[in-house]
């Protein structure tokens, strides 16, 4: 990835479609990796637009979408997700005068009622959106059968998928949404946003942009100059990934690449989720391993601050993120105020090794 960007900049940096050597590269780059992604998401290359990062898309969806709505119209949002897929939601309905409604999660195990979800999809629902994934607990969603009612009732569904794209290899057509968004940088690329749009959805949408720009799909949906070193890098994590196990084509690489991790992420995660319950005081949030879910875990210390667990551990080498991680709902509602959750998980190259020594750093930390 890094050589792959810093190899655009120093030979091919340019803006797009001119006739001179650079920009005509350029465009072939983008090109390559809009194809890349398309393969990821198990889509067409015209379904995939690049932005800065998923809220800032999401924003811009939203206020497309939005222009289709009056007073009275509702929007569907769950408390389990991350705010890039709440606060744009909530804008929306503030300009809009729409109704704003919040499917909550139990509080005992992380996840949704999807029959709970899917009953609040009413007649004036325009738009259900939904996480694949909780950033902050790991629980993984049903999102396909979410996306099939909304399908039935003629309603647009939209996926957040930046935390399950990691560890769940997309489907789009599986899955059956109108609308997915994800970032590159949480499966080894850098700091991007992709969204994924039906070709119908994308040709048609009420996008607010400049008149001289592109009014094809997905160009009129990507506002603005692009960061074309961070395209060609989010094709290079892609490829990456491939590489994990190749096969014929790109496609099949991902899926036998997804398998192998998922596959090695559940034997991690089973080591992290015993070694940190054996310890007393320490509480694990969402479901255990025996429940769909990705290999990344929250928790709490009894009497320790959660920032001062991640202190302990980055003294000794163990790096771990502390706080909501913009899953401020998630936390509100465990009850954990400001200090919120310890956050650690396994990645394609995590170690046995690694959960052990972060079981232990945890233990010393809770006085153990």
């Amino acid at each position: 990835v890094i050589d792959t960007m810093a190899d655009y900049l120093a030979h091919h940096n340019a803006n797009t479609h001119w006739n001179y050597p650079a920009s005509r590269e350029t465009d072939e780059i983008i090109a390559g990796a809009r194809q890349a992604v398309a393969d990821f998401l198990n889509a067409g290359p015209a379904e995939v637009a690049f932005g800065p990062n998923m809220t800032t898309l999401t924003f811009h969806l939203a206020r497309a979408l939005g222009r289709g709505m009056s007073s009275g119209d509702e929007l569907v949002v769950t408390e389990l997700d991350h705010h890039g897929n709440v606060g744009p939601w909530e804008a929306i309905a503030r300009e809009r005068g729409l109704g704003l409604r919040r499917v909550p999660f139990r509080i005992d195990d992380g996840t949704l009622d999807l029959g709970q979800v899917i009953e609040m999809l009413g007649p004036r629902t325009r738009v259900v959106a939904i996480g694949g994934a909780s950033n902050a607990l790991g629980t993984v969603n049903d999102v396909a059968t979410v996306c099939a009612a909304a399908r039935e009732k003629g309603i647009v569904s939209f996926v957040d998928a930046v935390h399950s794209a990691a560890h769940v290899l997309p489907d789009v057509q599986a899955i059956g949404c109108d609308f997915l968004a994800c970032s590159p940088y949480k499966f080894y690329g850098p700091h991007m946003g992709l969204l994924y749009g039906r070709h119908d959805r994308f040709t048609t949408l009420d996008v607010p942009k400049l008149t001289p720009a592109p009014n094809q799909a997905p160009e009129r949906i990507e506002t603005g100059t692009q960061n074309h070193e961070g395209i060609a890098g989010t094709g290079a994590a892609i490829d990456f990934l491939t590489w994990i196990a190749p096969r014929a084509d790109r496609r099949a690489s991902l899926v036998a690449a997804f398998d192998a991790l998922h596959t090695r992420g559940v034997v991690l995660f089973q080591r992290l989720w015993d070694g940190l319950g054996a310890i007393p005081g320490v509480h694990r949030f969402g479901p255990g391993p025996d429940r769909p879910r990705t290999p990344t875990l929250g928790f709490v210390v009894a009497g320790v601050p959660s920032s001062a667990v991640a202190t302990h551990l980055a003294d000794q080498a163990i790096w771990v993120s502390h706080g909501d991680f913009y899953a401020t709902t998630v936390v509100e509602r465990l009850g954990l105020g400001e200090e919120g959750l310890v956050r650690a998980g396994a990645a394609c190259y995590t170690t046995a090794d690694e959960v052990d020594r972060l079981v232990a750093a945890v233990a010393e930390a809770s006085g153990q």
